[in-house]
């Protein structure tokens, strides 16, 4: 079995376009098969190297490994023209002189007539001798595929039987007049000569589908098996588009995802293991992907769904996988340095571990944990306005937890609790009114860890400064209320 997924370096790698490379990566692995890069450059207007380095990296993040290429379409331009030559030699291909105001003449005819424009097929009719004369006088022309009559079929690895009437295909071009060869003959080539077995790709291309099986058999080859996925739909039912939020794998990288949440994501789109389970590892989603899984409806791209499984394989990971993920997010933030987390390291993976059951995303390890480390905070709004609705009585508790916190010879996490207590009804209030306006001046958020873990985790030091820098906020400081 051999596979191959085929991006056009025109962007970054879209979540469509990773699908379909999951998709192709999973078979390949499952049936112990090969799984080959091709990059289909022949549009140079477009193509830049850039998307293509783009590509290759959101493939390599993904775990998306291949086992042959990348292989590049613009070098094989010479193949598509002798393959175009032996299509025209035999009979299958012949030269087309049409004119593009002549084209445009022949479909605005079709559309005042209500029925779907096909190619009238004019130039097929000139004689051999008329034909090899306009082209040897140099006259401009392309190549196109002499389709022949009836219906094209086959077996869809997903759909079941599919066919398309040959007569609403109409003879299709192969060649440009610059000698660009198109892309249903490109394409074919390369899979010919690549030895792939199954194509599987998007169902946007399931119409160059009979115009490539004819290239094959007018070739006297065999075609490749072909199975079409839905495409992805935004969770309004329209086409996923910008407007549905980020759309390229690079995106998602940025946001915090995890490659092999994205990865489970994807493969679940259009596709089930057969049972209940719905968050995988690769090796899980090789054990049981196959095409038959396949549903031919269309697969809804829903965000939500995506950051619950991110969370779900966060708490897969071990600490040191958990660490090794985070890390370069506190660093890129200037958090933290890697000289102080290799020297705060247990102290370090406790932080992680309290945080991971509230963390999404990698990213969120930078909101949850810059209170941790050293340097000043912000306050959210709604804290502030929730919590400190008073500033001269938030202020008051404030002193009094700082003199009792800074008194206590133990700070330990039993000590500090019955502390606390034991202040709130000195004080005649609520428990609750002594921790959470303490929670603002620690974390400055409305919510996090048990405020216990928090003092642990600052230590006496930070948290008698954190107090310090919320009083001070409190009574006019500069440091204001930020989201």
């Amino acid at each position: 079995m051999r596979l191959r997924f085929a991006p056009s370096p025109t962007g970054t790698l879209h979540v469509g376009g990773a699908r379909t490379a999951v998709f192709n990566w999973l078979l390949a692995r499952k049936h112990g098969g090969t799984f080959v890069l091709r990059i289909e450059d022949t549009d140079r207007e477009r193509s830049t190297d850039e998307s293509r380095d783009a590509i290759l990296n959101s493939l390599t993040w993904l775990g998306l490994d291949w086992d042959e290429g990348p292989y590049f379409q613009s070098q094989r331009v010479d193949r598509h023209k002798d393959a175009a030559r032996e299509l025209h030699a035999g009979g299958h291909a012949y030269a087309c002189f049409c004119t593009a105001d002549e084209l445009a003449a022949e479909r605005s005819e079709a559309q005042a007539q209500k029925r779907n424009y096909v190619y009238s097929g004019r130039c097929r009719r000139l004689s051999r001798d008329e034909s090899r004369g306009r082209q040897e006088a140099g006259e401009p022309h392309t190549i196109r595929f002499a389709v022949p009559p009836g219906r094209t079929e086959w077996d869809d690895l997903v759909h079941a039987r599919t066919g398309f009437d040959n007569e609403g295909i109409g003879d299709f071009i192969v060649l440009r007049s610059d000698g660009g060869p198109i892309y249903n003959l490109a394409a074919t080539i390369d899979d010919l000569d690549m030895r792939i077995t199954h194509v599987v790709r998007g169902d946007d291309h399931i119409s160059n589908t009979p115009r490539q099986i004819l290239i094959y058999r007018a070739l006297g080859a065999e075609p490749p098996r072909f199975g079409h996925v839905p495409l992805l739909f935004g969770s309004d039912r329209q086409k996923l588009s910008k407007r549905h939020g980020a759309q390229s794998v690079e995106e998602f990288r940025a946001l915090g995802y995890l490659p092999q949440a994205l990865v489970n994501f994807l493969a679940l789109l259009g596709w089930s293991p057969g049972d209940d389970r719905e968050v995988l590892g690769l090796p899980e989603l090789i054990a049981a992907f196959g095409l038959e899984r396949i549903t031919g409806k269309s697969a809804i791209f829903e965000t939500g769904k995506l950051e619950w499984l991110n969370g779900q394989h966060l708490a897969r990971l071990t600490a040191e996988e958990l660490a090794r993920a985070v890390t370069p997010w506190l660093l890129a933030a200037g958090i933290a340095t890697e000289e102080y987390l290799r020297e705060h390291r247990e102290w370090y993976w406790n932080l992680l571990e309290v945080l991971r059951p509230r963390a999404r995303l990698l990213s969120d390890f930078v909101t949850l944990g810059r209170p941790y480390f050293p340097a000043r905070i912000s306050y959210q709004p709604e804290a502030v306005s929730k919590f400190w609705p008073d500033p001269s009585e938030a202020g008051r508790l404030l002193r009094e937890l700082h003199v009792t916190l800074a008194s206590m010879a133990d700070f330990e996490k039993i000590a500090t609790e019955a502390r606390l207590r034991a202040m709130a009804e000195e004080r005649g209030i609520a428990f609750s009114d002594v921790v959470h306006p303490l929670r603002v001046a620690l974390t400055g958020m409305r919510v996090s860890p048990g405020i216990f873990e928090v003092l642990q985790l600052m230590g006496r030091e930070l948290v008698l400064q954190r107090i310090e820098d919320a009083i001070w906020h409190l009574e006019g400081g500069s440091l204001s209320a930020v989201s």
